[in-house]
């Protein structure tokens, strides 16, 4: 039985965790929408969508939205959809990698800009990466110690100012030690997974009581 509540308590936090990594995307974008005065080519540029994202297409009842093939979508044809939507908000989940293509069926739009391909990757790609950061210098050698003064030879005469003294010790040589490399960009964890992680973790907890 608690191998069971380990079993659910796993897949429920996968499940979790898959849900908050997934991402909402409006089709162009807060100042636009699916309409024929959005540059929507320029705002698919801009995206990288995933499989477990949604979009999600609002419109007004003079638009509808249509997932056509890719002979159809080159051809503005709108006679033999895949699928029709015509609820004026419409969400389409992004379930499996690979292209797909969606034009507006009112007469005329689709030549007018009102069409999109996505393409769908299997895990999100990060759109800037931090540089890595530069290798440490190698550490300087440390300076040859200067020889010590010759010791006055036996019954010589000491100097009238006062005994000769020897050299005592070395002068201190720089420190071999290069600082320390810059630490390495941590991966930065979004906190929603963070908190699934944590929600995830509870649930096993309880379960397995």
């Amino acid at each position: 039985m608690a191998v069971l509540r380990t079993f659910v308590g796993l897949a429920a936090t996968a499940m979790l965790i898959q849900l908050a990594m997934a991402a909402n995307y409006t089709v162009g974008g807060s100042n636009g929408g699916w309409d024929s005065s959005t540059d929507l080519k320029t705002w698919v540029a801009s995206q990288n969508f995933a499989v477990g994202d949604n979009l999600i297409f609002q419109y007004t009842p003079n638009h509808d939205v249509l997932e056509v093939t890719k002979a159809d979508y080159d051809s503005c044809q709108t006679s033999s959809p895949i699928q029709t939507f015509n609820d004026g908000n419409t969400v389409i989940p992004l379930s499996s990698p690979g292209k797909r293509y969606f034009i507006c069926g009112t007469l005329g739009h689709c030549s007018q800009g009102m069409q999109i391909e996505i393409d769908t990757l299997a895990t999100s790609t990060p759109q800037a990466t931090s540089p890595t950061p530069p290798s440490a210098s190698p550490a300087p050698k440390s300076s040859p110690s200067p020889p010590k003064s010759p010791e006055s030879a036996p019954g010589s005469p000491s100097s009238p100012d006062g005994p000769s003294t020897e050299s005592l010790g070395t002068s201190p040589s720089p420190s071999s030690l290069s600082p320390p490399p810059p630490p390495s960009s941590a991966n930065r964890n979004s906190f929603q997974t963070c908190l699934t992680l944590w929600f995830g973790l509870s649930l096993m907890v309880l379960l397995a009581l």
